[in-house]
């Protein structure tokens, strides 16, 4: 079967696990990436050595059309944040892979909301693209276990190793699972976490302030440090009985700084007055 791929190197295991399935790919779609947190070079990198057409653009109709001429039979996404225009005039088959068990969690970034709300389990799905995101027919999943102490990066290999389990099922059985897709029912949209929730409240529990922490990873959680705001990229914790207030920073150590939290100290081990994106244009 002849598919387009739109995504980037985050979900690379979905477009390998087709093409090593024996799909033949047609066109590569990928979106602009920050270079810290998104990357899209070994995706394209790939389609170079399969010449294979790369746009960093929207995808429109007219791709769309010259897709069809190429007698392109299905569109694979997976990280992809743009919306797909109206695709069956021109293909035969849409499909996305959406990083959370449909129809729970549907939204652009559920992982990190995963780990704020102490789920135990999560998961991968593919799914018919419709007309509104995260919504058509489920085509397959693929579920795994979190751990009670699950970091944002963990999650993140688990989804990649998810969705190549899952890719690997769905581009092998493909005829047969897209006859027997299943509505998705009832569901929940996760919005973005905000920046008031990836903010570290020192009045709370250390398990609660490192919820936090493990939910962002290198996202960076956010805490008040010196009297400001600061980006905290890495943290630790633990429970001690104490007499200090809440958010009192107890002791230093170069740039490691100890604060007291309602049960406890939070050390603060890798942390920015600027947040990451600064950073990045300061470097370059």
């Amino acid at each position: 079967m002849r598919f387009a791929f739109a995504g980037f190197d985050r979900w690379r295991v979905v477009f390998d696990a087709f093409v090593a399935a024996g799909w033949e790919p047609v066109a590569l779609y990928s979106i602009p990436v920050d270079n810290r947190l998104d990357f899209n070079s070994e995706l394209v990198e790939r389609a170079d050595k399969l010449r294979i057409p790369v746009q960093l653009s929207r995808i429109d109709e007219d791709d769309l059309r010259q897709l069809a001429e190429r007698q392109c039979d299905a569109l694979i996404v997976a990280g992809y944040n743009w919306k797909i225009p109206a695709w069956q005039p021109y293909l035969r088959h849409a499909a996305n892979f959406h990083p959370s068990p449909l129809p729970d969690g549907r939204g652009p970034y559920p992982a990190m909301r995963a780990i704020l709300e102490g789920r135990r389990e999560w998961g991968v799905s593919c799914h018919r693209i419709d007309a509104d995101f995260d919504t058509g027919e489920i085509v397959d999943s693929e579920c795994f276990p979190l751990d009670a102490d699950e970091w944002h990066e963990t999650l993140q290999l688990k989804l990649q190793m998810a969705a190549h389990r899952l890719a690997t099922r769905v581009a092998r059985d493909f005829d047969r699972l897209w006859s027997e897709r299943r509505p998705q029912g009832a569901s929940s949209y996760w919005p973005r976490v905000a920046d008031a929730e990836r903010t570290i409240d020192f009045a709370q529990p250390v398990a609660e302030v490192m919820r936090v922490v493990r939910a962002c990873g290198n996202v960076e959680s956010i805490a008040p440090l010196f009297g400001t705001t600061v980006h905290v990229r890495r943290a630790t914790g633990w429970q001690e009985a104490h007499t200090y207030e809440p958010g009192q920073i107890v002791h230093q150590y170069r740039r490691w700084v100890v604060v007291a939290a309602q049960d406890g100290f939070v050390a603060l081990l890798e942390w920015s007055p600027l947040n990451a994106s600064l950073r990045q244009q300061m470097e370059g």
